[in-house]
């Protein structure tokens, strides 16, 4: 009876010594080396802390890359959207769950130095080859975006018919890049995308039962403003923003041989950390301090000029690791799971001036006295004078509806943190259909005005009375090439 007694003993201490061991088994490839006898193929993933099975819980990858622009001066969106479908697709993701949103008039333009292929830095490699054309040219719009993202095959028009046909256990990344304004995200042909609408779809998928988590990237001026008072933190959804609801975000790598600006300041800092980190290993949150240093370190000569990265939604998510949105590239598995650094500063140029920049460089470098030359000095001239004709149409009614007095504080006046942009949305969207009407298209500069239409709506003007401060303001003027008949309304 003793004997067994000693027997069962060193039993129960044996089981008590695996069980202490195990977990330390777990911890990674430096206890792996120590204990020769350990097999990984026979344990239960859930062992092993550095497992993804439990995590991933075998859901499916989607991705959703929207480049809102076109033309050549604004290569960059175009080409932070190929890059970005470079680093899902090296992750892993199928071409059948990336869906890419790009007008596709970049890569083949005629004045493109390096025909057929766009790149994303300086001396960089090619990011356009094998990207999907999914939805190109006039397809690229806000009603096949909304459709897309709710999988709703029967409303898209055009394309490759592509939706997110996603399921309870699917995982998300949307990434938008374009110019934007208070409330707004641009479009090539109008109309732009409003925050409303655009949270609305968001509630509606998450109604759907449709998705596990989705994780959200934009990039555009004022794009904190698309989600500040808007975004619920109950939909499982988790927002990062290249900048606050009032400052602009910037374009960078702008002074390359002939190139217009290859990237955006915040899209470049998520792209070229993804590529430098292991992403099995780096949390979401360490990409996105990672990204707000950077982003927020950008110079225009010696001043200062980065913008705030916001974060909105479910922030608990920033929590998980990035391969679960993004992917994992094998090649990167030596890599850091993060590293922090000083990033060298940045040249940056602000996303609306970013379009002259380039066009005034190209003149600069042209033969003197060209046709060339002259016809492009007329394109800047008559793209400046339409800006000019904004701003002074908008001081013009400020001054009609409100007063001289008044007028500055009033149109330009943001909201405390936490307030959507405008409580009317209808009437944000009827007083710019009122003013382009009369006035011309906003254009992508003219989306820094948002504010101003917003406010208007804010102290209740009515439209009648917006009218009237419009004809005044733009009574005459011609519209030319900005006709909104003609180019599209913003609204």
């Amino acid at each position: 009876m003793a004997g067994f007694r000693i027997v069962l003993c060193i039993s129960l201490v044996l089981m008590l010594q695996m069980v202490a061991v195990v977990p330390e088994i777990g911890r990674g490839d430096r206890l792996r080396n120590r204990l020769p006898g350990w097999e990984p193929i026979i344990r239960s993933p859930v062992d092993d802390p550095e497992s993804e099975v439990g995590e991933e819980n075998s859901g499916t990858r989607w991705a959703v890359l929207v480049a809102g622009s076109n033309g050549l001066s604004n290569y960059r969106h175009q080409s932070d959207v190929c890059h970005a479908y470079q680093i899902l697709k090296k992750g892993g993701l199928k071409d059948e769950n990336i869906v890419v949103f790009m007008y596709d008039d970049i890569a083949n333009h005629k004045s493109n130095p390096r025909p057929g292929k766009i790149i994303n830095r300086p001396d960089g490699e090619d990011v356009y080859a094998g990207v999907p054309k999914d939805y190109t040219g006039d397809q690229v719009s806000v009603k096949n975006l909304f459709a897309v993202i709710l999988g709703d095959k029967n409303a898209v028009k055009g394309g490759s018919g592509k939706v997110v046909n996603s399921s309870s256990n699917d995982r998300i990344f949307i990434y938008y890049t374009d110019h934007g304004g208070p409330g707004i995200l641009g479009m090539p042909g109008g109309p732009y995308l409003y925050a409303k609408d655009f949270i609305n779809v968001l509630k509606k998928k998450h109604a759907s039962g449709t998705y596990k988590e989705m994780v959200v990237y934009v990039e555009a001026c004022e794009s904190g403003s698309i989600f500040d008072g808007l975004m619920p933190e109950n939909l499982n959804i988790y927002v990062t923003t290249a900048s606050k609801p009032d400052e602009n975000s910037y374009a960078t790598y702008c002074d390359y041989k002939n190139f217009p600006c290859l990237g955006d300041l915040y899209s470049v800092a998520w792209m070229e950390d993804s590529e430098s980190h292991n992403l099995k290993r780096e949390k979401i949150v360490q990409q996105y301090e990672n990204v707000r240093v950077r982003t927020l370190g950008g110079t225009s000569g010696s001043q200062i000029a980065g913008s705030h990265v916001l974060e909105f939604g479910n922030k608990s998510i920033h929590a998980e690791k990035l391969y679960l949105y993004q992917g994992f590239d094998p090649s990167t598995e030596n890599l850091p799971p993060n590293k922090i650094e000083s990033p060298a500063k940045m040249e940056v140029v602000e996303q609306r001036s970013a379009d002259l920049y380039f066009l005034w460089q190209k003149y600069n470098k042209m033969v003197e006295n060209s046709v060339e030359k002259d016809e492009l000095l007329k394109e800047i001239t008559t793209t400046t004078l339409h800006r000019q004709h904004l701003d002074g149409s908008m001081e013009i009614i400020g001054h009609v509806l409100f007063g001289p007095k008044e007028s500055s504080s009033i149109l330009n006046g943001v909201r405390k943190s936490g307030q959507p942009l405008v409580d009317d949305w209808e009437c944000l969207k009827s007083t710019v259909r009122v003013f382009e009407t009369h006035c011309g298209s906003l254009t992508q500069y003219g989306m820094k005005h948002m504010r101003s239409f917003a406010n208007i709506c804010n102290r209740g003007i009515p439209q009648a009375a917006m009218e009237k401060a419009c004809k005044a303001a733009c009574s005459g003027h011609n519209l030319g090439k900005w006709d909104p008949t003609v180019v599209g309304f913003s609204a």
